[in-house]
Formats: C-alpha cells, sequence, structure tokens
C-alpha cells in the first residue's frame, strides 16, 4: 500500500488536472456560446437578402453555379480543428470522408481548413490543393472566410470539378453534433431560399416583410437588370452559408470539447475522492499502529 505522503501527492496532482479541466469546460461553453449568437448578428441582413432574392428568382434558371459540369471529379472541403481533446469531432469527420471515398470512388481533391484536417490529407496521401490551417482563429470573421468560398467557386466553376462537397461537423444541440458531407455545389434556387428563410424565420414573419417591402417598390425603380444583380447577390449568398458552416463547426467543436473536459473533470473528482479515502485509511492505519505502540511501551514501563 503506497504511503500517506505518496497519496497526498497525488491528490495534489488529481486536484490540479480538476482544476484546468474545469477550467477548459467554462472557456469552451464561452467560445460555443459566442458561435451560436453569430447568427443572432446577421438577422437584418439576411432579411434583406431574401427580399432581394425573391424578386431575381425567376432569372436563375441558367445561372452557372447550378450546373453540373461533365466531369467525374469532386472538390472537398474538410473542416476540424487546430487541436485534440475535443472528444470524438475531428475522428467523426475524418471517419465520414473515408466512407465517403470509399463509397463514391470518384477522384477527389482536397482544402481543408484548420490543422487536423491538413495533417489527415497529408496522412492519407491525398491531393491537397489548399490550406487554410494557419488563417483562422476561434473568433470567425466573415472576411476571412469569403477567401475560401471565393476559391471553391472560381474552381467550381473552372469547370474542373463537378461538385463541391463539405464534410463538417453539424450542431443538433450541446449533446449532439453529428458529421456529415454537404453538397455545396451546385446549388439550386430552392435550397438558397430554404437557407435564407430558416434563419429569417427565427426572428421575423416573412410574409409580413415581403408584403411591406412590395407596397414601397411603386415608389422606386430598380437598376441593374436582374441577371446582373444576381451576379453580385449569389456570390454574397454563398459567402454567408459558408461563414454558417465554419461557425456550426466551431459550436460543435467547442461543444465536443466542453462535454469531453466535463467528463475529465468529473473522472478526476472521483479519482480525487477515492485517494482521498485511501490517504485517510492510510494515515488511520498509522495513527493506530503508533497507539498500539505507545500503549505497549506504557504497560511495559508497568512491569
Amino acid at each position: 500500500m503506497a504511503s500517506a505522503k505518496e497519496i497526498r501527492r497525488k491528490i495534489a496532482s488529481i486536484k490540479n488536472t480538476w482544476k484546468i479541466t474545469k477550467a477548459m469546460e467554462l472557456i469552451s461553453t464561452v467560445k460555443m456560446k459566442k458561435a451560436q449568437d453569430s447568427v443572432m448578428a446577421k438577422k437584418n441582413f439576411v432579411m434583406e437578402i431574401l427580399k432581394i432574392f425573391l424578386k431575381i428568382e425567376d432569372a436563375l434558371i441558367n445561372f452557372p453555379i447550378f450546373s453540373y459540369w461533365k466531369w467525374n471529379k469532386t472538390l472537398a472541403v474538410v473542416i476540424t480543428s487546430n487541436k485534440w481533446l475535443c472528444w470524438w469531432y475531428n475522428v467523426g469527420v475524418m471517419k465520414k470522408v473515408n466512407f465517403y471515398m470509399k463509397s463514391t470512388n470518384e477522384e477527389i481533391d482536397f482544402v481543408t481548413v484548420w490543422k487536423k484536417a491538413a495533417n489527415f490529407v497529408s496522412r492519407t496521401g491525398n491531393n491537397l490543393i489548399a490550406d487554410f490551417s494557419h488563417d483562422f482563429t476561434d473568433n470567425i470573421q466573415p472576411i476571412f472566410t469569403k477567401r475560401i468560398s471565393k476559391l471553391l467557386r472560381d474552381e467550381f466553376l473552372s469547370g474542373k470539378y463537378n461538385k463541391v462537397v463539405v464534410f463538417y461537423s453539424h450542431f443538433l444541440n450541446t449533446i449532439k453534433q453529428i458529421p456529415i458531407s454537404k453538397e455545396f455545389m451546385p446549388i439550386s434556387s430552392k435550397d438558397i431560399k430554404e437557407y435564407l428563410s430558416t434563419i429569417a424565420n427565427q426572428f421575423y414573419d416573412i410574409d409580413s416583410e415581403i408584403e411591406k417591402s412590395t407596397k414601397t417598390e411603386s415608389f422606386y425603380k430598380v437598376e441593374p437588370s436582374k441577371e446582373e444583380l444576381a451576379e453580385h447577390i449569389i456570390p454574397i449568398i454563398l459567402d454567408m452559408m459558408f461563414f454558417d458552416l465554419l461557425l456550426e463547426s466551431k459550436a460543435s467543436e467547442h461543444s465536443s470539447r466542453m462535454i469531453a473536459m466535463k467528463n475529465a473533470k468529473d473522472n478526476a473528482k472521483k479519482i480525487a475522492d477515492n485517494l482521498t479515502l485511501k490517504y485517510n485509511k492510510a494515515r488511520q492505519s498509522i495513527i493506530t499502529k503508533e497507539v498500539s505502540e505507545i500503549t505497549a511501551w506504557v504497560e511495559s514501563l508497568k512491569d
């Protein structure tokens, strides 16, 4: 049995681990909430974009971003994290990529976001055409994500790829996140309308807002043409959609890390409690032994 001194040292070490994991859990909780709250910041913008989109929707039939190309080649975007300690978050996304490659047999080029994705693509020997691992922190800004979405649009519209697929972790709630593959391009006008409506519905009565907008239209004429307007509006919407995927991925990461740190904290507390019990038993054993020795010594004096 370990000495009381050794057990006391282990208890101190475990308690330090408990403090660290508790702090990391709290940090992840705050960061997860921040990623979720980012949706609120763009509610007005989304509503206005939806109004414009509904006016130009009938002119989008032959828009290039809605068309499949003839090549059987895919551009895959893999979004993970820069660090581990987030339970199965990264592993789940990587497994999803492996399953997709085995089940489709498509020729795939990769774009990676954050270090674990880049390491995964490099380790598996796949073709990496762009890596954005060092471009982002936890504080994701739209101005930086535009670089990635623009690259994806340019590569797709060049005709080299039949589609663009994004692999990331879909945030359901703080307990559950699901790794999925989402076809990002080509996209349909129906998909865009559904995306904008889903966000706007959380904050507005869409029918009422559109009715107000329609009444105002009689006071002015909009230029340029719907087709020219679409050339500017659709890229903005795609930028926003990709930005949302990154935010959702970050929320999933922080949620996974929060749960992992909570489990580690709870385990540390259990270990510390067990060690404390052992320490008390060891100390009681020492005290009992010392009392016995003193009693024996007193009895020997009487003799």
